[in-house]
């Protein structure tokens, strides 16, 4: 029985009209294409008018298949999908051409581009002919969410699905959450003391009854797909039992061994043997770095253990494997510090006094090993004249090309903490000044009436070689100021590194775990950079925070409640319906050589030991056909992409080509006379 196909081909204001003749390729659609009873154009196919053109065809023409010529998939295969189910029509059924972004925005010659147009419409018209009817499988959802990371975003997430009556397990790798938030002392550009913003949201996180708090703990493996995740995680032996430890801090007070800090202090600060990493810590419970622990390196001391009241100091505790079952991850894993030593020539691990933007936040903390003076290394010379150096390993083509967004306005605030606390000249060495958000330009304002001075140039070196008696003892900066054209040579006392804010160093191993992908430099990806940035494409796992990218902390805020609210709404629905086009595995022909397992980049292809043979899950497949291109048995199929849809497809692309050249394509489909992988 002949298909009743229509086609309607999109102007999208002048993003296609101005460089193709729709007009004429809908004529011409209507004209040539077999089983096209209705050909169209219209000025803006995803608006009302042109989606309700759409119903009314599909129910007065009786149209069996329905192709729109128009913009990207992406962005409006679900609006013609459910304009083709409003009319009566399975949304299956239909095909998008692209010839916005295939063809009017890559040329600029008009005839060319309406001739490729017409090669387009043809393929699709081809094509839908063989698309068979789907339905969105069902999938029921576990209200339990895991967050991974407890920095300001991942706690956001928690409180938000803790607080909205949902289960929450907040895992974080170190011994108490909080992130690199708790180690700053004033948050930009309104200067409020960041422990004061943090520790309340800290402590409701730490005692909300919706929420399994799991620190010191790691994600060790993820299986399932939405709705029902399995999850494995690793909880680290503290040493200390949580059950019985109150807190009190006599054991970290008795313990005879000093470690140096290069944790939450950047290595400015001491700490001891067994430890609670900072005053405000959640849970204050206390951890036993086994690494210097004389117990452990020397089977000697015990003192912890005879000092505790409650008996809580468990020498002999292993880490504990524990399993949940979730039906939503979110990812808030954060950023790590760029190594400055990497840049030989500021100076940093080499000259004494170079900090890194972390050291400096550390040192302006009341709570810091400095006492919130700004010293020198000696811990005690106040310094007459600081230099901030701005996009250290940012913007630079040899370490990471992305801006990191947040250095900018902390350099303004190590400038004003400098000025307030101390009688010294603040140099600023920037390559452009980047003060974008609410209150920003006026932070930088502020500070130009406090007299920071500004230097814009990317400095070349910071050195000890001293030219003049003016630069004897001191650093000098070398320079290049752009804004009077010349050399500079800035002897100053004190440099502080703003350094890139970086990907942390397993994300590519996490992003494996969980079925998600990076960019090239290690950021998360998300589903789509503007309309969807906190989903992924593996259904279920969500991302917020600065492991998406770098971002300041009202970002991550807004992004961590963002993912919540994404995961609430798939919660509160109950079930969840995904898409059906998907691989399908032949078991009679699947003969186990697990090639399609370790290709899936989704990890949607599990292995039967039993029957030796792989099999697809369904609710982790995003049908991208890679399995399907790599079996040697082709023994894989995916829905919506059979071979006959994709050769059909190929032969309507090549209307216009030789009669020779399209019979020899035509003439290869059959699965015989193609060849073989590994033949």
């Amino acid at each position: 029985m002949a298909e009743r196909i229509g086609v309607y081909v999109c102007h999208c204001g002048s993003n296609i009209a101005g460089t193709i003749d729709v007009e004429e390729v809908a004529r011409w659609a209507g004209a040539n294409l077999e089983d096209v009873v209705v050909a169209k154009d219209y000025k803006f196919m995803c608006s009302s008018s042109g989606q309700q053109m759409i119903e009314e065809d599909i129910k007065t023409h009786n149209l069996t298949r329905v192709v729109v010529a128009a913009c990207s998939p992406q962005l409006h295969e679900r609006t013609f999908r459910r304009a083709c189910q409003n009319g009566g029509l399975n949304p299956y059924l239909f095909q998008m051409a692209n010839i916005r972004e295939h063809i009017s925005w890559v040329t600029t010659d008009k005839a060319a581009a309406t001739e490729k147009a017409k090669a387009i419409v043809a393929a699709a018209v081809r094509r839908v002919r063989h698309h068979k009817p789907l339905e969105p499988l069902p999938v029921q959802v576990n209200p339990r969410t895991l967050v991974v990371g407890g920095g300001i975003a991942g706690i956001q997430a928690a409180l938000e699905l803790a607080d909205a009556g949902y289960p929450v397990i907040l895992l974080e790798r170190e011994p108490s959450i909080g992130g690199h938030m708790a180690q700053f002392d004033k948050t930009f550009p309104t200067l409020d003391c960041s422990a004061c913003i943090l520790t309340p949201k800290m402590s409701e996180a730490g005692q909300h009854p919706n929420i399994k708090l799991l620190t010191y703990s790691e994600l060790e493996e993820v299986s399932g797909s939405i709705g029902h995740f399995k999850v494995k995680i690793r909880k680290r032996a503290r040493f200390v039992r949580e059950d019985r430890c109150t807190g009190c801090g006599i054991c970290v007070e008795k313990c005879p061994t000093k470690v140096r800090d290069d944790a939450f202090e950047a290595g400015l600060g001491f700490r001891k043997g067994i430890y609670i990493p900072f005053a405000q810590a959640v849970p204050r419970i206390p951890v036993i770095d086994k690494e210097h622990c004389i117990y452990f390196t020397r089977g000697k001391c015990q003192i912890c253990g005879k000092f505790c009241p409650t008996d809580a100091i468990d020498y002999d505790q292993k880490d504990e494997i524990l399993e949940f079952e979730v039906g939503n991850i979110i990812l808030a894993t954060g950023w790590k510090m760029f190594d400055c030593t990497r840049i030989p020539q500021y100076g940093y691990g080499r000259l004494p006094n170079v900090f890194t933007a972390l050291e400096f936040e550390r040192m302006c903390n009341a709570a810091g090993p400095t006492g919130g003076k700004i010293v020198l290394r000696d811990g005690k010379t106040e310094p007459r004249r600081v230099a901030i150096i701005h996009c250290v390993g940012s913007r630079d083509i040899n370490y990471n090309e992305y801006c990191s967004g947040i250095c900018c306005m902390a350099a303004l605030k190590f400038g004003h903490l400098v000025l307030e606390k101390t009688k010294a000249e603040v140099y600023s060495f920037y390559i452009d000044m980047r003060t974008n958000q609410k209150g920003y330009e006026e932070f930088y304002q502020r500070l130009l009436e406090e007299g920071m001075k500004f230097v814009r140039g990317k400095v070349a070196e910071v050195t000890n070689a001293d030219r003049t008696e003016e630069e004897k003892g001191r650093l000098v900066v070398q320079v290049e100021d752009t804004l009077t054209g010349r050399q500079r040579r800035i002897p100053v006392d004190m440099v502080i590194l703003m350094g890139a804010l970086e990907p942390q160093e397993d994300a590519f191993e996490l992003a494996r775990k969980v079925g998600i992908s990076c960019s090239t430099a290690g950021w998360f990806t998300e589903r789509h950079p503007k309309l969807d940035p906190v989903a992924t494409m593996t259904d279920g796992v969500f991302i917020a925070g600065c492991c998406q990218g770098p971002k300041d902390i009202p970002a991550s805020v807004a992004q961590g409640a963002a993912a919540a609210a994404r995961v609430a709404g798939l919660i509160s629905r109950g079930t969840v319906w995904i898409e059906p086009i998907v691989a399908s595995i032949d078991e009679e022909k699947c003969s186990g050589c697990r090639i399609c397992n370790n290709l899936c980049p989704f990890n949607a292809i599990e292995f039967d030991p039993v029957k030796q043979v792989s099999r697809v899950i369904v609710a982790l497949c995003k049908g991208c056909g890679t399995c399907i291109a790599a079996c040697p048995a082709k023994a894989i199929t995916g829905a919506h992409f059979a071979d006959e849809q994709m050769m059909a497809e190929l032969e309507g692309a090549l209307w216009d080509a030789s009669e020779e050249a399209l019979a020899a394509i035509v003439g290869s489909k059959s699965q015989q006379e193609l060849p073989v992988i590994g033949a």
